[in-house]
């Protein structure tokens, strides 16, 4: 197969990264999706040579490709409202600073203008992440949502990221933003209106993770054709259902694994994603760019989880055929 499969390290960034690489190779992955926390990427050390290059000869060690990095904890930050222990808990120490709210914004705007520099330093096409929302808190509609507060959490958006995509263009690097609850784009229309927001910057697009779609009764592949064009990241992920007449939707706060949640991510090919139906239609609009594994299953270690899910994307992943099969019907002299 001609697209790269590799791990994201955002699950493994307990481990230092020269182990979490030792096990991908072992395992046969072609590349690393690199996380920007553990020891595994640090954005701030950008215009450091040495440390640039000693992420670069630590993954030629070991035959490994760096197909993205992806800063999705500090880009959770940059239009998040409230601002609360919840970030403290993941940003870094020097983004989260004294606490205060808007500074902690402006400090994660400027490490993602970062992330964009350090990208283009690895020769690395594109950066993955989260853009937090400040409407996210209004989902349910109630109390009840005015229409102007929807429109103005957009324009925050688009106030916010703008001048970070300017960083992006500048360094030739493109932003996936994976669809997601919590972000401002995380369905069908959420997403079309984000594109809309920011002026469908061709530095901007989506990364494309099935497992927060399933659960929402999102069609993944037809996400796939109509963005086809914005699809810049895939992450395989999976998401069992079980909507039981128990078991809700937004899951009552229970922890993953519960048996009472109404849906749980899942390892790859566990779960109720149609991925042959997926994969061949990642063929058909031509997204030729990584296929990334995204270990998550409360249920499941991850040493076997990430191995199996390999074995499951290679199996199933297959290329487009370089003819159609009726060209067999016809002959020449």
């Amino acid at each position: 197969m001609t697209r790269p499969i590799s791990l994201f390290t955002g699950q493994w960034a307990d481990l230092p990264l020269e182990e979490v690489a030792t096990l991908a190779a072992g395992w046969g992955f072609d590349g690393l999706e690199l996380a920007c926390w553990g020891d595994h990427l640090d954005v701030s050390r950008w215009d450091d040579s040495e440390y640039v290059q000693g992420r670069l000869d630590l993954m030629r060690r070991h035959g490994l490709e760096i197909v993205a990095i992806s800063n999705h904890l500090t880009g959770q930050a940059v239009c998040d409202d409230p601002i609360d222990r919840r970030h403290q808990e993941i940003l870094p120490p020097v983004v989260w600073g004294d606490g205060d709210p808007e500074g902690v914004r402006q400090r994660a705007a400027d490490a993602m203008k970062d992330t964009a520099r350090m990208a283009a330093r690895l020769g690395v096409r594109t950066v993955v992440g989260f853009s937090g929302s400040k409407i996210w808190k209004t989902v349910a509609m109630f109390p009840p949502v005015p229409a102007d507060m929807v429109d103005e959490g957009y324009q925050d958006f688009a106030d916010r990221w703008n001048p970070i995509m300017d960083v992006f263009e500048a360094e030739g690097v493109r932003f996936a933003l994976e669809v997601h609850p919590s972000e401002i784009a995380y369905d069908y229309w959420t997403a079309k209106r984000t594109l809309e927001a920011i002026g469908h910057r061709e530095s901007f697009g989506l990364n494309w993770d099935p497992s927060h779609m399933v659960w929402q009764d999102v069609d993944p592949v037809g996400f796939l054709w109509d963005f086809q064009d914005r699809i810049y990241h895939v992450h395989c992920k999976d998401t069992r259902r079980r909507l039981n007449g128990r078991n809700g939707r937004l899951s009552s706060h229970l922890a993953w694994a519960d048996p009472r949640r109404g849906w749980d991510f899942i390892s790859t090919g566990h779960g109720d994603v149609p991925w042959e139906d997926a994969f061949r239609m990642l063929n058909a609009i031509g997204y030729d760019g990584p296929l990334s594994i995204e270990w998550e299953d409360a249920g499941m270690d991850r040493l076997k989880g990430a191995p199996e899910g390999l074995a499951f994307v290679r199996e199933h992943a297959f290329d487009a055929p370089d003819a159609a099969f009726d060209s067999a019907f016809s002959s020449t002299d």
